[in-house]
């Protein structure tokens, strides 16, 4: 036991420097927690692809609000949370902007080859093999499918470097870019970027993903179950994609796929949005929000909040 002392939990990667701060002197961090800290938990942290299903929330029957960095829950069971009266808080626009850099970040280096070029220095081939090619941002086609928070800075972006930019979102103005349907914008995009939440199925199938443009880079830093690595690997393989980065996979750390291997691929532990600056602004956030329940209050940013009121009545 604690001294009655409130015990918040880190599950998955979280640090203490970031937190501790906002969570304040009086509550007990565990960031590598035992089973008897999760029975003793009022409050838990929750980041990457860490799960909280029904068997966690089990585990954790003292707890009273969950806050999870980014804005994705698709990994904590929120109808269970909310039967037990537990808010699930979490952290909007805290990392947009990273997120942003990151995908594009990972377009241009594909569009000027960047991997290919390494490979041909660092292997000694500079001499003997062909030099790739770099492409061209300017003038070239950028397809943003979901113009949320995250999806109007890669826009905004893109235009910055040159990019012709265009959108995929039924449910928000698209402002002056054009909006185009999601077979539209995978036929005409040079680049094409995801920035939408996971549903049951792909966003991409097969025949969605064929219909390419011709050497289409396709960047996913946003949910792993929007298009199958496979599918992507054979698209690859086919010619039909001309380059591939990833920030999201379905099992993280993620397990080493063929993928990986392809000069025309980069990919990255899911960590875009975890810059300097997003890191602070997420954990700061989330970290609040545990905190504001453990006072007595509310968390300003809960998914469940709406259920939890009309459960109070």
């Amino acid at each position: 036991m604690n001294g009655g002392q409130p015990v918040v939990v880190g599950l998955g990667p979280v640090d203490p420097a970031l937190v501790t701060e906002w969570l304040g002197d009086d509550v007990r961090l565990v960031t590598d927690p035992s089973a008897a800290d999760l029975a003793e938990a009022q409050g838990a942290i929750v980041r990457a692809a860490y799960v909280v299903d029904r068997a966690a929330l089990d585990a954790m029957p003292a707890l009273k609000v969950i806050a999870r960095t980014g804005v994705g829950v698709e990994r904590v069971d929120v109808a269970a949370a909310t039967e037990r009266g537990i808010p699930v808080a979490i952290t909007p626009g805290s990392n947009a902007r990273a997120v942003a850099e990151g995908a594009i970040t990972l377009a241009a280096a594909l569009v000027k080859r960047v991997p290919q070029e390494h490979r041909l220095v660092s292997t000694g081939q500079w001499g003997t093999a062909p030099i790739p090619t770099p492409g061209d941002l300017l003038g070239s086609c950028l397809g943003v499918v979901g113009y949320g928070r995250i999806g109007r800075i890669v826009a905004q972006l893109g235009q910055a470097l040159g990019f012709e930019v265009s959108v995929h979102d039924p449910y928000i103005q698209a402002d002056d870019l054009p909006n185009r349907s999601l077979a539209e914008l995978v036929a005409e995009s040079d680049v094409l970027t995801l920035h939408v939440p996971e549903t049951d199925r792909p966003l991409l199938d097969r025949d969605l993903l064929w219909s390419a443009k011709p050497g289409q880079v396709l960047i996913n830093c946003s949910r792993a179950g929007l298009v199958d690595i496979d599918l992507l690997d054979e698209a690859l393989e086919a010619g039909v994609l001309g380059g591939v980065g990833l920030d999201v996979f379905a099992s993280e750390p993620a397990p080493h796929h063929p993928v990986f291997d392809r000069d025309n691929v980069l990919v990255s532990p899911h960590v875009t949005g975890l810059s300097v600056a997003a890191s602070e602004a997420t954990f700061r956030m989330a970290a609040q929000a545990v905190a504001a329940v453990l006072a007595g209050g509310r968390p300003e940013f809960a998914v469940n909040a709406a259920e939890l009121v009309d459960a109070s009545r």
